[in-house]
């Protein structure tokens, strides 16, 4: 009997050689290494909510109210005109279904569709773009990380992207980008015929949102889709993304989403906190009051060699040693992440999630015992 074959030789080298996307354990520990939102719901929420949830047909399919959803999704951002939306579980499969959509074989040339995007970022475009066969190229940001526009503009021109991510704002770096410069490089996607996406994932606790502009230039951001999340609405333990675009160009992308993709637990608790939307909002405000009393703090605090503005749930800073002052965090019980080896701009720096008061306090407590 001849001895088996190796079943990983089955598997893609590409995917044999990377590294899985891993979350840090937080046992035992505070977390602020991952930007979610620190508040509960109310008991009487929770009870009304359990209630809900305890009565759906698990044993049924997904169904209209997944439509439900949308609709109520489309009112609470206010839908633009010709605009269409389509769920996700997550954002995550949001962005794998734009890379699958748009993964076409190698051309006569041998070239393969190319994502594009401002790094240091939000890793999943690249993972994605691997997955999906297509190819990544990262343009760095600038060394107080504002997108460099002739950068950008000079590799849209030459990789002729069919994806272009922008984060409004960023991760990790927590920048919301000069609206001018990014309208200049939306319109260069266009000139390429490509597909610009604006992930806003942490719309909650920024000072403006691109769906202005594509309400009021629907011709200029045709090309445009612009992602959410309700993760840092409040719900990261229920998986929800939504895509928003022209209709013409949601629909297409809407064809590679697997069926049932949104649970009934999932599209239930999401629909109940949109109807108590109000809670969520005064919950971002108190976040929002915190991030500044936090970036403050920082500034203050001796040993910090520099402190970002912010309008996200996180504040990066730099400190003379990013890998120690992590671990005695860690010894002291506070989770952050460190993100100083993920690109060479990020060099001794933390990226902190923006708690309550108490969990601020001891955040700043651990940092400065670490420094």
């Amino acid at each position: 009997m001849t001895a088996p074959l190796n079943p990983l030789n089955r598997i893609r080298p590409d995917v044999r050689a990377m590294h899985a996307y891993t979350v840090q354990s937080a046992d035992g520990l505070l977390k602020m290494d991952a930007m979610e939102n620190p508040f509960g719901l109310p008991p009487h929420l929770q009870a009304a909510l359990g209630q809900r949830l305890g009565a759906l047909e698990l044993n049924r399919y997904p169904g209209t109210r997944n439509d439900d959803l949308r609709a109520a999704l489309a009112q609470y951002v206010g839908l633009p005109e010709g605009c269409a939306l389509i769920l996700g579980n997550g954002s995550d499969e949001l962005i794998s279904l734009v890379s699958l959509a748009c993964a076409l074989p190698p051309g006569a040339d041998g070239q393969r569709p190319v994502v594009l995007a401002p790094v240091p970022g939000f890793v999943m475009y690249a993972m994605s773009a691997q997955l999906q066969g297509l190819d990544f190229v990262g343009v760095p940001l600038t060394p107080d990380f504002a997108l460099d526009e002739a950068a950008m503009l000079a590799a849209i021109a030459q990789h002729r992207p069919a994806i272009t991510y922008i984060a409004y704002p960023n991760n990790p770096t927590a920048t919301l980008w000069d609206a001018a410069v990014v309208q200049r490089i939306v319109d260069a996607v266009a000139a390429v015929g490509g597909i610009a996406v604006i992930d806003e994932a942490y719309q909650p606790f920024a000072s403006r949102t691109w769906l202005d502009a594509m309400r009021a230039e629907p011709a200029r951001n045709s090309h445009v889709l612009l992602m959410r999340t309700l993760s840092k609405f409040g719900l990261a333990g229920v998986r929800l993304g939504y895509l928003i675009g022209p209709a013409a160009l949601v629909g297409e992308i809407d064809k590679v989403r697997p069926p049932y993709n949104v649970s009934v637990l999932n599209c239930e608790a999401a629909l109940f906190a949109l109807e108590h939307a109000d809670v969520f909002a005064a919950q971002a405000a108190e976040l929002r009051v915190q991030r500044t009393r936090l970036i403050a703090a920082l500034r203050a605090m001796p040993g910090v060699e520099h402190v970002w503005d912010s309008e996200a749930n996180m504040v990066l800073v730099r400190v003379p040693d990013a890998a120690r002052t992590f671990a005695g965090m860690r010894e002291r019980k506070v989770l952050v992440k460190n993100v100083s080896t993920m690109h060479p701009l990020l060099a001794r720096c933390l990226r902190l999630t923006v708690g309550s008061d108490s969990e601020n306090a001891r955040m700043l407590d651990a940092l400065q015992a670490s420094i």
